[in-house]
């Protein structure tokens, strides 16, 4: 039956049934981890993907206690609340921070409890300002103490601070210092903030106790698209990354010699950086086996740390280190340079709707040679089908002659029957890339492109895009020659364009402008092919007749 299809109708397939391979087969078949391993927990390399048993251990399985609240391992952690509560009103409040992009709150307990992102383009999809912190989980910068009766008194101490407001222009920055008397020992953090959402923090004690410092976890929103993962992340160098993803954590992991520490979504991030190498990473889980990052302290610490948009200039201008915050799932490898393309052709055309086009492009420019090699042997495939037809028929009971014969008309027409893979093997990869890129890219957020297309990170609210992604896609089918055997096969790629509007509808918009931009290329290209294949088709209906009637030839050249 494939050998039935062009290499087009091959690529609409394969993506289909791969969208559905890949939400079937983890609904129905959920990774399985060996006892004792964390669960779902995936180190990517240069080389691939494995796991990291070098550096992230895991220690005793935490249990539930009556009360709701994840008990202590013995020597390992502490208890970690289920259900932390953001109260955000200004009786809670001890600082606030406003800059251009942003408005943060600082509460008593010298937590960050709020951060609203204040540029328009963030704007969730009610039009109001995104807010960084949730209202549910663990909060940045709260500290606890390991020894419970400490920590009952750290619960309940407010902080005091040395300034109650702060306001941030653009490039500029600030210390502010928070003190938390407790019995027998004071706490001091002392934050530097910046006007771009990083922070610099020291943390003193007056005398050396062990405690805990929450990352804190990412924004909750009801808009993630398929494949967009959300958890949290630890970046060893090296290109090793561990994901957490959400809803799947079971067990403690530990990590040292950790650059950066990530709670994230599709496009927002809290991170820790620039920690020293002896610090302990520690990855729990709550009680909806979300994942919670902590940082494990004894005495003073000193590290960095940013909430805010995965936007990679603005992190790149931060530390060169928080861009590998950036993550792409299994096709990091390739959408990690695909984006740096993306970027550099926004430069050029100063759009990111024309920068899509243009990387479209590229790629279709790059695959040329073999796709166009693919449509040249489908097309030569279907030349010859009647002739192998024959041959079929022929030799139906010799089975090794049939073949021998079969592949000697191949030779002589320079037909390959597998011609089409190679182009399909090398798109389907591709695509994938290039749908992580414009699924994860923050910057598409508020990015017109033409007309009506305002937002490239939403759906088009007009329908225009879909629809004429699945007119190309149709008109793609048309013009694309077929030799359909099976009338159930002809009816299934007669519906795919209907099924790919349907399924692209709720799609951000430069995720569509990408498939239909790459449909119109596809269509140029299988012109150039039909139009070769005619002409040549034409040649060689000439010089037959030329050859079959010489005489007629030099009548008509005397005439």
């Amino acid at each position: 039956m494939l050998d039935n299809m062009s290499p087009n109708q091959r690529l609409l397939l394969a993506v289909f049934l791969s969208f559905l391979f890949f939400v079937g087969y983890t609904a129905i078949f959920p990774p399985q981890q060996p006892a004792g391993a964390d669960h779902n927990v995936t180190t990517k390399t240069a080389q691939g993907v494995g796991i990291k048993d070098a550096v992230a251990t895991t220690a005793t399985t935490a249990t539930t206690t009556a009360t709701g609240q994840v008990a202590e391992a013995v020597n390992v952690g502490h208890s970690v609340p289920t259900n932390e509560k953001v109260a955000i009103d200004t009786q809670n409040t001890l600082l606030t921070v406003e800059a251009d992009h942003f408005s943060m709150k600082i509460d008593t307990l010298g937590r960050i409890a709020s951060i609203l992102l204040l540029d328009e383009k963030y704007n969730d999809t009610d039009g109001n300002p995104t807010q960084m912190v949730p209202e549910n989980g663990a909060i940045p910068l709260y500290v606890r103490f390991a020894d419970e009766t400490l920590d009952q008194a750290a619960i309940k101490t407010a902080y005091t601070s040395d300034v109650q407001s702060v306001t941030l222009a653009e490039g500029q920055s600030t210390v502010v210092t928070l003190t938390q008397a407790l019995p027998g020992v004071t706490l001091e953090k002392k934050l530097t903030l910046y006007s771009d959402g990083h922070y610099d923090i020291s943390v003193a004690l007056s005398e050396e106790r062990r405690y805990f410092i929450y990352l804190g976890q990412h924004p909750e929103h009801g808009n993630q698209m398929m494949m967009a993962v959300h958890g949290a992340m630890v970046y060893a160098g090296d290109n090793l990354t561990t994901i957490f993803e959400d809803g799947d954590v079971e067990n403690r992991a530990t990590f040292s010699g950790v650059h950066l520490a990530s709670s994230f979504d599709q496009y927002f991030a809290s991170i820790f950086y620039g920690l020293t190498p002896d610090t302990n990473v520690i990855v729990e889980r709550d009680r909806d086996d979300n994942p919670i990052v902590y940082l494990e302290g004894h005495g003073n610490m000193l590290f960095n740390g940013y909430i805010g948009p995965k936007d990679y200039k603005q992190l790149e201008s931060i530390d060169p280190v928080l861009v590998n915050a950036i993550e792409y799932g299994w096709f990091t490898f390739a959408s990690a340079p695909l984006f740096k393309v993306l970027m550099w052709l926004e430069g050029i055309f100063g759009n990111w709707g024309w920068a899509i086009i243009g990387l479209t492009l590229l790629i279709r420019m790059v695959l040329y040679p073999l796709t166009y090699k693919g449509m040249v042997s489908m097309q030569k495939m279907k030349e010859i089908a009647p002739k192998i037809k024959e041959l079929q028929a022929k030799y139906k009971g010799d089975p090794q002659r049939m073949n021998a014969a079969v592949m000697d008309m191949y030779k002589k027409n320079g037909a390959n029957p597998l011609g089409g893979c190679l182009p399909l093997l090398l798109q389907i990869p591709v695509f994938f890339a290039i749908y992580r890129v414009l699924l994860n890219a923050v910057e598409l957020q508020g990015a017109p492109w033409i007309l009506w297309v305002t937002d490239l990170s939403r759906m088009d609210q007009y329908y225009v895009l879909p629809l004429l992604m699945g007119a190309s896609m149709y008109y793609q089918q048309k013009m694309t020659p077929s030799n359909f055997t099976d009338p159930m096969q002809e009816k299934i790629f007669k519906f795919l364009p209907v099924i790919f509007t349907f399924f692209f509808i709720t799609f951000p918009s430069g995720l569509v402008l990408y498939w239909f931009v790459n449909n119109l290329f596809s269509i140029a290209q299988q012109w150039m092919v039909n139009r070769s294949f005619a002409a040549a088709k034409e040649a060689r209906h000439d010089q037959h007749l030329a050859e079959k009637h010489p005489g007629k030839e030099k009548d008509n050249d005397k005439d």
